[in-house]
């Protein structure tokens, strides 16, 4: 806190005032956004939710609905966070392949599984994304196949967006577990084969550079740039698989 005051003292009025636009302008894809007010009453209705309130309401939710979907035959993946530790006084439970763990033995179902984001969890060193995909794969309903570069390491760390075959996921060896995992599920013969994926997030480039308006991140040619490259590494991977 004290660094954070040393380093509110030090902005300029014009850096203040987009400090605090960043802060409170709601979440990425959407259009939402906060008033300090407003974005105040919103952290105020957290106040006495610590980390076992916030596991056990989720868990709950999940008993509730996970029943239905199973029943309707429909895959939940839920997001991990973003980023993956406690936030604005906020705490964040679905960080770690610990928690992960934790929220598919809540409500055992093949209809429980998870929205494996490369990017979020990535921003957390001590996470062994290979290792959750190979370990948590049957669970995996979905894939945000991006990377971040780490600056450092202790918690919470400074990190940036990366080029989808940089930065500090693995990413050859993300996608191979994933083919690995879809071959699998073809042996046994499950009907969910495929694991679909998004390249998620893009950098700005040509005529995305015109636009005006938007959400950081979800530039169009910059986004089919990164699935390109995706689909390419996944190509060469399935190649050297099959030779």
């Amino acid at each position: 806190m004290e660094r954070a005051e040393a380093y509110f003292q030090g902005l300029s009025e014009a850096e203040r005032t987009q400090l605090t636009r960043n802060v409170i302008a709601g979440l990425p894809g959407s259009e939402e956004g906060f008033t300090l007010a407003e974005f105040q009453t919103v952290l105020d209705g957290y106040r006495d939710i610590g980390d076992a309130e916030l596991r056990r309401n989720l868990y709950e939710f999940l008993r509730e609905i996970v029943p239905v979907a199973e029943e309707v035959g429909v895959a939940l993946a839920i997001h991990p966070d973003d980023p993956p530790w406690a936030l604005l006084g906020l705490p964040r439970v679905v960080s770690t392949e610990h928690d992960l763990r934790e929220l598919l033995e809540a409500a055992d179902s093949p209809s429980n599984g998870l929205c494996f984001c490369a990017g979020s969890l990535g921003a957390r060193g001590g996470n062994d994304l290979v290792g959750i995909v190979e370990r948590l794969g049957p669970k995996i309903h979905f894939m945000h196949l991006r990377s971040v570069q780490r600056e450092g390491s202790t918690i919470p760390v400074s990190f940036y967006e990366a080029n989808h075959l940089e930065g500090s996921a693995d990413m050859p060896g993300i996608v191979r577990a994933a083919l690995l995992e879809m071959r699998r599920r073809e042996e046994e013969g499950r009907n969910d084969t495929l694991i679909p994926m998004r390249p998620d997030h893009g950098h700005r480039m040509l005529d995305d550079l015109k636009k005006l308006g938007g959400n950081p991140g979800y530039t169009a040619i910059g986004r089919l740039r990164g699935l390109a490259e995706l689909r390419g590494l996944e190509a060469g991977l399935q190649w050297g698989m099959e030779f």
